[in-house]
């Protein structure tokens, strides 16, 4: 009898399709560096590790204690694996080469704790992780655009701990098992609902927004007198991960818009580690991630910490509002 809540592993060397052991030992390194970060999430109050650092990254943002606890966490259990050639994280300037690349090696870019802020709150945070690969013998350019995404995957960190992972055919959500510490599939093929009545966007830079994003945001604000016909909800987490993880289970739209604020950066988040792997998960799941205009993913990067302008979600919301910046 088939085993509905497989294995991660079983999974990955049984019903994932044919796939490079290589990578399949990498996945299980990140889902087993997972397990550990939400271990330490949980046992933080006791072991002192809430709270600032007292250190800032490359970014120049404030770091927690628990972020440079995730980036280790991550290194360490993911060094070893047999054909990764380079780690790229948020809280490291430069990618951290760890041997000569080959053609074929895998790169690891991750986001080793979104949503930190939430931390001390006691509300969800996660990890996001993307997967490409050396392209020949001696290549170190990481620069490399979503649509060279190996796979994709985050972590959720939220009342059950939750690994979301994209090979490129379809998205699958494992749930860590309480006792045994094994992540098994529980949500198979994720799917974005064509249509959403909730929309995430994070008010309080409405004074910065461009007037498309004004013009959309008070569209659906207007409820079912307004243009839109009916009512919708906006919800705001500062985390990434939760707020798409809310997407891909009942659909919406996510918004972190360049302003006139951020635009001088280019945006927000960061392409590699965080716009690029949503990207390519919303995409598998049935939605569309853009710039706003256009898609995410052919985005070509110009250097590690790029930062972008994001929107993905619900694929007709997301086109709606490219209308909104047609003249």
């Amino acid at each position: 009898m088939t085993d509905p809540h497989p294995t991660l592993r079983r999974f990955l060397t049984r019903q994932a399709g044919p796939i490079d052991p290589n990578l399949v030992f990498l996945i299980e390194d990140i889902a087993s560096a997972c397990r550990a970060i939400g271990n330490a999430l949980r046992n933080a109050a006791f072991e002192g590790t809430q709270g600032h650092a007292g250190a800032v990254n490359v970014q120049g943002e404030d770091q927690k204690t628990l972020d440079l606890i995730a980036d280790d966490i991550i290194a360490r259990s993911c060094e070893n694996s047999p054909d990764l050639a380079a780690l790229v994280s948020e809280e490291r300037e430069a990618a951290h080469w760890l041997k000569s690349p080959e053609a074929g090696d895998y790169l690891l870019f991750y986001d080793p704790l979104d949503g930190s802020s939430n931390i001390d709150v006691n509300l969800s945070v996660g990890s996001i992780f993307s997967v490409t690969q050396v392209a020949a013998e001696g290549d170190t350019d990481v620069l490399k655009p979503g649509t060279a995404q190996r796979c994709a995957a985050y972590a959720l960190y939220g009342p059950t701990m939750m690994f979301v992972l994209s090979l490129g055919h379809g998205v699958y959500g494992f749930s860590c098992e309480y006792g045994t510490g094994d992540f098994r599939l529980t949500h198979a093929r994720m799917r974005i609902p064509e249509e959403t009545g909730e929309f995430a966007i994070n008010a309080s830079r409405q004074r910065f927004w461009t007037a498309p994003i004004r013009a959309y945001v008070a569209d659906c604000l207007a409820g079912e007198d307004g243009p839109r016909g009916r009512d919708f909800n906006m919800r705001w987490t500062a985390s990434m991960v939760a707020d798409v993880h809310r997407i891909l289970t009942r659909g919406g739209i996510f918004l972190y818009p360049a302003d006139a604020d951020n635009h001088g950066a280019g945006g927000k988040l960061r392409l590699l580690y965080e716009a690029n792997p949503m990207a390519f998960l919303i995409e598998q799941a049935g939605g569309a991630a853009t710039l706003g205009t256009g898609r995410i993913l052919d985005l070509a990067p110009e250097g590690h910490h790029q930062r972008v302008p994001v929107v993905l979600g619900s694929a007709q919301e997301v086109a709606r509002l490219a209308d909104y910046h047609t003249p």
